[in-house]
């Protein structure tokens, strides 16, 4: 061992051994070599991300379907497909699939609003957006919802609010959230 070596001991309890050469690349632990250790920050960070959006999310929700203080919020999303397949993204927070899309900051045009939340949730550039629908919901929260038509660009890839995956719309009916259901039958079917 190197003048950077690390030992701790009992083997029942497991041991870790570090040399300087070692260090950036693997670990011992329990006896076993465990590679790559700088790829686990990043799990780890993801995980945490998650459960902080899930506690963030759900208490929100709680919340404000209770005492909505501002009243109806706005709220854009999108639909994006590719040949049968539509984008939804699985949520961190348990609640189930939502198309990509969020609330709309006060000072956001609902097209503005649905661009960075894309760009945010999945990755992908959006290269054409055309306004189909508004409705209002009042099934989670009260919402104006601006739906859009995507075309979009990129490779996909996971945030703090869940992952992008392509589905069936028959996947959809029972675990789309409940204030994005009309979109299925008004759009999809």
């Amino acid at each position: 061992m190197g003048p950077w070596a690390f030992s701790a001991g009992f083997e029942n309890f497991g041991v870790l051994r570090l040399t300087n050469s070692e260090a950036a690349e693997s670990f011992f632990w329990r006896g076993q070599q465990v590679e790559k250790m700088q790829d686990r920050p990043s799990s780890v960070l993801k995980r945490i991300q998650r459960l902080v959006f899930r506690v963030i999310s759900r208490s929100a929700n709680w919340t404000y379907s209770r005492i909505p203080i501002f009243g109806a919020l706005r709220a854009s999303i999108a639909i994006i497909r590719r040949g049968e397949l539509i984008l939804v993204i699985d949520r961190s927070d348990g609640r189930g699939l939502s198309f990509p899309g969020g609330f709309d900051w006060p000072w956001e045009n609902p097209e503005a609003s649905v661009r960075r939340e894309i760009a945010e949730e999945t990755g992908l550039a959006v290269e054409r957006a055309t306004l189909l629908s508004q409705y209002r919901s009042s099934a989670d929260i009260p919402v104006d919802i601006s739906v859009f038509e995507i075309e979009a660009d990129g490779e996909l890839k996971e945030s703090w609010e869940g992952a992008p995956r392509w589905v069936q719309v028959s996947e959809l009916r029972t675990r789309l959230l409940p204030s994005q259901q009309p979109v299925i039958d008004r759009f999809l079917i």
